[in-house]
């Protein structure tokens, strides 16, 4: 991916993180339904996620306590609706992708600042950081215009 289209792709990614509740916490079930979630390629119902759970560590009558948990930590959303034998399932897909949902985490438990400084810190390339001050004077910019 071009730097440039990296920063963007990053910057995208920190607001949708920024837009978040603060401080969610997900049980060792509940991972384990995002991990299915995130693997999957089409949004799943709840008898989906069961029938793919081989290694749960959960009673799959505690599905629909996991997803009504996981919809209100708005972690997940229902996306459709797929018919079955008599009647209708909602479907499930993550609000956002695995890499997505560790930046949250790790802004969550550090903090942005510090965040950003250990990025900068690692950051060895000398046009990476070059282009960071460059968006840093932008954004300055922006702040300044704004009345």
């Amino acid at each position: 991916m071009p730097l440039c289209t990296e920063f963007q792709y990053a910057k995208g990614v920190m607001k949708k993180v920024g837009q978040m509740k603060e401080k969610i916490k997900l049980t060792r079930a509940e991972e384990e339904v995002m991990e299915l979630l995130w693997k999957s390629n089409a949004p799943l119902s709840a008898s989906d996620i069961v029938r793919l759970s081989v290694n749960r560590t959960w009673k799959p009558s505690y599905i629909h306590l996991m997803l009504k948990s996981l919809l209100k930590k708005e972690v997940i959303q229902v996306v459709g609706l797929r018919r079955t034998a008599r009647n209708y399932a909602r479907t499930f897909a993550p609000v956002m992708s695995k890499e997505e949902w560790n930046l949250f985490q790790l802004k969550q438990n550090i903090g942005e600042t510090v965040l950003l400084k250990e990025l900068v810190a690692l950051e060895r390339r000398e046009e990476v950081l070059d282009e960071l001050a460059e968006l840093i004077k932008r954004r300055k910019e922006v702040l300044h215009s704004i009345p």
